[in-house]
């Protein structure tokens, strides 16, 4: 029986490009030739080899428009990510075709990227990293480049689900103190001690630093908007790992610039690989390109979840077990 065909849209790492061969009649783009940023070229080359399933991954053009575009045959849809904003969900299952994601292997993952980003406004870290590389340095001197410490300050989480709460634990162990705003409050097990807040301006009020873990969409975006920014501390932090569209780009530039915002830290971006032109002059952001889930382990592990759900549909005729709906 022949294999079902998989269009895999973007260059994976080696050990899953050789499962999904294993697993499927792969067609692999692993020289990650850039037609994945075109939905309308996606469709058609799904059409050109009558895939069954599709591997595709943040950022990939997977809107309604491409939906529509692609040919009866596909079944599946597997993006290689959590989010899946870039993903028709209701209008794929609409056509009868199952989408999925993968969950809970990344979360540690992204939390240590926060931490980074959070280390690195604070301390100042990509001044330094900067000044070192351009020969500015001079030498220790008592007024250089000096930052605020983390210990004892107040970490608010925006978004408490699993990468909030891992990098809740984390910052415990830099003895802050932590905070999280939430559609609701969280069991006692889950919160581990933490403060709920049931309103942006208590929330907001009480931080010194805020880490953004929200999930995209129309809900939250551009929630950090120049009124909310001006109702934290002057002097607070700025991290966001979660989704581009939440920070009002233009409203957080001009809080860094001003001093109000004393640094932020930010590894995803509105529009990206687009990133906002008034951050780049700032001396105090700190840049990284949507690195939180880019760790060797974390990535396989995400490879083998999106196969798995593919492998259900397309091979074993059951529900994908991380099936959005």
């Amino acid at each position: 029986m022949a294999k079902p065909i998989l269009l895999v849209t973007r260059k994976l790492p080696e050990a899953i490009e050789a499962e999904a061969a294993r697993l499927f009649d792969a067609r692999l783009n692993s020289a990650d030739d850039p037609w994945f940023r075109d939905g309308a070229a996606i469709a058609r080359r799904a059409a050109d080899c009558g895939a069954q399933g599709i591997l595709c991954a943040a950022g990939d053009p997977m809107g309604e428009a491409t939906v529509a575009a692609l040919p009866d045959t596909v079944k599946a849809i597997a993006t290689f990510s959590v989010g899946t904003d870039h993903v028709a969900v209701a209008a794929a299952r609409a056509r009868g075709i199952t989408v999925s994601n993968t969950p809970e292997v990344l979360s540690f993952a992204t939390a240590e990227c926060a931490m980074t980003l959070m280390l690195m406004a604070a301390r100042r870290a990509g001044e330094g990293e900067r000044m070192v590389r351009a020969g500015q340095w001079e030498g220790w001197a008592p007024t250089q480049l000096m930052g605020v410490t983390l210990e004892g300050k107040k970490l608010g989480i925006l978004g408490f689900g699993r990468i909030g709460r891992e990098l809740a634990a984390m910052a415990r162990g830099f003895r802050m103190e932590i905070h999280y705003r939430d559609i609701q409050k969280l069991p006692a097990e889950l919160e581990q001690g933490a403060t709920f807040h049931d309103s942006d301006d208590g929330f907001l009020a009480a931080i010194d630093v805020l880490s953004m873990h929200v999930p995209g969409g129309a809900g939250t975006a551009k929630w950090l908007n120049a009124e909310r920014l001006a109702k934290m501390k002057p002097g607070a932090l700025v991290v966001n790992t979660g989704r581009g569209p939440s920070v009002d780009d233009a409203a957080l530039a001009a809080a860094l610039a001003s001093g109000h915002i004393r640094a932020a830290g930010l590894d995803v971006y509105d529009g990206e690989p687009k990133v906002f032109p008034g951050y780049l002059d700032l001396p105090n952001v700190a840049l990284l390109p949507h690195l939180g889930s880019a760790t060797i382990e974390t990535r396989h592990a995400m490879g083998m979840r999106a196969l798995e759900n593919l492998e259900a549909v397309l091979l074993k005729g059951s529900p994908a077990p991380h099936e959005v709906r």
